[in-house]
């Protein structure tokens, strides 16, 4: 692998890559870039405030984007059989760090929810590291679910549920909903039979039923979506915030960095409502072509997924195109009132460095995939003689058009072995 294939926005291979890939590869960046403007806009009032900085967390935001480039790129020239080789200890890991967030005094809390631990100097969600690794494991499971045993089949369906339940007693619905709801989609994609797939999702809506039930806050989160003028000060403060920006943003918006709702008005406006600043700012127009670049970039994640050979690769296209595009419709239908409030990030847009990481080493696989499935076409065997180092020169040399009896003429090359006889 070479070293500039590790700098950011810079690798000349791109050039030869598939069209699905390096179409992959701009919308990614282009949604990276709009994402950054968006949030410089969204956070610049309160980190001014906070810090005396506008660019406070646009710096930060900056330093994880380059970080993630590196991960980025290493995926993209990676071979899947590699990555896929060291998936299992990866997810059994993050799984460990999951769990020792429930460990009183260990885990770190923010507003009630304890999801974040320090490793050294830096805060690490694990419930947003383990997105690409449960892609990952869920393809390679699942795709090759015919030649597994039931003793594996149930040890990595316990490691599922056991993530599942990890997350959502941080407590982090949202994420639970969004993991279970993936690898569901990904079992369905493989062909299970459905009599396990209407049983694995009635245990999920069980268990998401469970946690609604003894959990007050999320409850009420549920039903202020219903009504929220019904406590506008309250739980439903934050939707009515939210529809008020996208609505006053018409059609063509207020303009770049001009929302007033940003203003102090609207909660969290630089990670989960970062939408409703860029409705508003960017209007109908701005909002109908971020909608229409999800669509491109489903689509080309299909089209990945139809020309891929290898089962597992066609998952991994398929979860890779649920994290990404499903969790930015989820966001979005909660920005506009149309979802309950939920804690998902906008990939791309929303500040937070865990979730940077893992939206650019989803998207990563996904290129990947697309090279692999374009490159698994091209190759040609007879290309295997002349990479040979073993052949003589003699076997390498084209047959004579004259009858088989008759013998080529020997070249000077092949005469000169016989001279030093």
């Amino acid at each position: 692998m070479k070293l500039r294939q590790f700098i950011p926005f810079f690798d000349t291979d791109a050039r030869g890559w598939s069209l699905e890939a390096r179409l992959l590869r701009w919308l990614t960046f282009l949604w990276l870039l709009v994402g950054l403007v968006v949030m410089l806009s969204a956070s610049y009032a309160i980190a001014d405030a906070e810090f005396d900085d506008g660019l406070h967390f646009v710096k930060l935001q900056i330093f994880w984007i380059l970080l993630g480039m590196v991960g980025f790129n290493f995926i993209v020239h990676a071979p899947l059989k590699f990555i896929l080789s060291i998936t299992e200890a990866a997810l059994l890991l993050v799984l460990g760090f999951i769990l020792i967030t429930l460990i009183p005094g260990v885990g770190i809390s923010v507003n009630g929810a304890t999801r974040w631990l320090f490793v050294g100097p830096f805060p690490i969600q694990p419930s947003e590291l383990i997105k690409p690794f449960l892609i990952l494991q869920s393809a390679r499971v699942f795709g090759q679910w015919k030649s597994l045993t039931w003793s594996v089949r149930l040890f990595w369906l316990g490691v599922f549920c056991l993530v599942l339940v990890g997350i959502l007693l941080q407590p982090n619905l949202s994420t639970t909903a969004l993991c279970g709801i993936s690898i569901w989609l990904v079992a369905l994609a493989s062909g299970l039979p459905y009599t396990y797939l209407l049983a694995t999702a009635g245990s999920g809506f069980l268990m998401a039923l469970v946690s609604v039930t003894f959990r007050e806050y999320q409850r009420r989160r549920i039903m202020s979506f219903l009504n929220p003028w019904e406590d506008p000060r309250g739980d439903g403060y934050q939707l009515i915030q939210s529809i008020l920006a996208v609505g006053s943003g018409g059609v063509n918006g207020t303009g770049f960095g001009l929302s007033q709702q940003k203003l102090f008005y609207l909660p969290i406006q630089y990670t989960d409502f970062i939408f409703s600043v860029f409705a508003e700012e960017f209007g109908f127009v701005g909002g109908m072509s971020l909608l229409i670049m999800l669509a491109a970039y489903a689509t080309l994640s299909l089209r990945v997924a139809t020309k891929a050979q290898n089962p597992t690769h066609r998952l991994i296209a398929i979860g890779a195109m649920i994290f990404l595009v499903g969790q930015s419709i989820i966001n979005i239908g909660v920005a506009t009132g149309v979802l309950p409030t939920t804690g998902l990030p906008l990939p791309f847009f929303s500040y937070g460095g865990n979730s940077m990481l893992a939206s650019l080493f989803i998207a990563a696989l996904l290129i990947r995939t697309a090279r692999e499935s374009n490159e698994a076409q091209v190759i040609a065997l007879p290309t295997r003689a002349t990479r040979s180092p073993q052949k003589s020169p003699a076997k390498l040399q084209p047959k004579p058009q004259s009858k088989p009896q008759s013998k080529p003429q020997p070249t000077s090359k092949m005469l000169r072995p016989r001279s030093r006889r």
